[in-house]
């Protein structure tokens, strides 16, 4: 079977976190071996170290604040963030970037608490997990006078077509591919695109419990994507680079074990 690290699930959402410890034992059942939890404020960083703590073998986790709830940034969340990030479980600062499709924090507060969570994952040498919507240009400003200080960038949840594709990868930009790419309506640039990314530069993931893929052959009654749901994602992308699946999740696998530093089955070092 196929191994598979998930690299963006939010298993601390309230539709996750009751059955979690189901939900990480179906999708090792189906290879997904390891998650990586996706923190999106102060209050869910939290949530995301507790779950690791429960099962250390599994899961590693982000600490961070998304730019949704980025006018919740101040000097006290930042200094929690900092002491939370720390911890042995956490892999990566964030998710944090820029959304100005949905501006739920204004714009100003976006950037301020993008800037400061960059710097902190150059101070502790950390790689950041990054949320880029509608906002380009001030992304790519922004990451790039701290690029050279940090250990790695992934662009999570990945749903652009070449010309953004190349943007990131010039930065060094590690890329996370989710089920965006099995629809059929919104996913065409997409599609085309992943057949550029690197196998050194390529990881995947579900945005868990969002994101359930358009064309699964028995996607569950509450449309709630789940990780063990995976490995569909894979196999589409391995038809789109047309090669096969267990090169494609071989390559995969290794790219994220490096880019995380994890490997599941061992306990945090």
């Amino acid at each position: 079977m196929n191994r598979y690290i998930d690299i963006g699930v939010n298993l601390g959402n309230r539709r996750l976190l009751p059955r979690a410890q189901a939900l990480i034992v179906e999708a090792a059942a189906a290879g997904v071996e390891g998650q990586i939890v996706t923190a999106t404020s102060l209050q869910q960083s939290q949530v995301a170290q507790e779950l690791c703590q429960r099962f250390p073998r599994h899961l590693r986790c982000t600490c961070g604040v998304h730019p949704h709830d980025a006018s919740e940034w101040n000097a006290d969340t930042a200094h929690r963030i900092e002491r939370l990030a720390i911890a042995k479980s956490v892999a990566a600062i964030g998710e944090t970037g820029l959304d100005y499709n949905r501006n739920f924090s204004p714009r100003a507060h976006q950037l301020e608490a993008f800037e400061a969570q960059l710097e902190l994952a150059a101070r502790l040498g950390m790689p950041v997990f990054l949320h880029q919507r509608d906002a380009l240009d001030d992304f790519t400003t922004l990451l790039a006078r701290y690029r050279d200080r940090l250990p790695g960038a992934v662009a999570h949840c990945f749903t652009e077509g070449r010309d953004a594709l190349f943007r990131l990868l010039d930065l060094d930009c590690h890329i996370g591919i989710t089920g965006w790419i099995c629809d059929e309506r919104r996913g065409q640039s997409l599609q085309q695109a992943v057949t550029e990314i690197p196998d050194d530069r390529l990881m995947l993931e579900t945005d868990a419990p969002y994101l359930l893929p358009r064309d699964l052959p028995d996607p569950p009654a509450d449309k709630t994507n789940r990780p063990r749901y995976l490995p569909h994602v894979a196999a589409t992308v391995a038809r789109l680079q047309g090669r096969p699946l267990e090169q494609l999740a071989d390559a995969v696998w290794n790219t994220t074990v490096r880019f995380f530093q994890f490997t599941p089955g061992t306990d945090p070092s």
